[in-house]
């Protein structure tokens, strides 16, 4: 009698067994397909957001080689701020993309050896989007720059310079912003 019951103990202790221990794998397997999940949530997010940096920052060297290209052109600016013209960092520039990024508005620090200032664009860009040409280096067409140069003086007076390099309007004389209103700055339609 003693073994009986003995025996029907140790018979329902492990059959209970195999059932808290099923349920305790179920629940680990849901656990684990939960911390998968939010895994696959959470790299595909960061991969997302890091891709759309790097097209920013692909952006902004094209824009910005494109704006410099134009600047070692321009006679003023040379004049103004000297040679070598430098492109400042680009944590310090400025970026607005529209269009599905095919527009954008730029604004970017340079520096040369007699002066400083900021180079301001707007920009568009012709051609496809797939996936081939995210690879693929970006052909910018300026629109309009300018561009904000500031020349310390010895014993002069500081010069603010605003400079055009539109390619729309006729390039102007370098004038100090100081010394014009801001409507005169505005091309005239003819």
């Amino acid at each position: 009698m003693l073994g009986r019951r003995l025996g029907s103990l140790f018979r329902r202790s492990s059959a209970s067994q195999p059932s808290s221990t099923a349920k305790a794998v179920d629940d680990e397997k849901s656990r684990s397909f939960g911390r998968k999940a939010v895994s696959f949530v959470l790299i595909t997010v960061t991969g997302g957001v890091a891709l759309s940096a790097l097209d920013d920052l692909a952006i902004y060297q094209g824009c910005s080689s494109k704006a410099m290209e134009k600047a070692s052109e321009n006679q003023a600016i040379k004049d103004a701020i000297g040679e070598p013209i430098v492109k400042g960092p680009w944590y310090s520039a400025s970026l607005a993309v529209a269009h599905k990024r095919k527009s954008v508005s730029c604004t970017f620090p340079v520096s040369g050896p007699n002066g400083n200032g900021v180079f301001q664009l707007k920009a568009v860009r012709n051609g496809d989007d797939n996936w081939f040409s995210f690879f693929l280096p970006r052909d910018w067409q300026i629109l309009i720059m300018e561009a904000l140069l500031h020349i310390p003086g010895n014993n002069e007076k500081q010069q603010t310079l605003r400079i055009s390099l539109s390619d729309n309007y006729p390039p102007s004389d370098c004038t100090t912003c100081t010394t014009c209103p801001q409507e005169s700055q505005k091309p005239e339609n003819k």
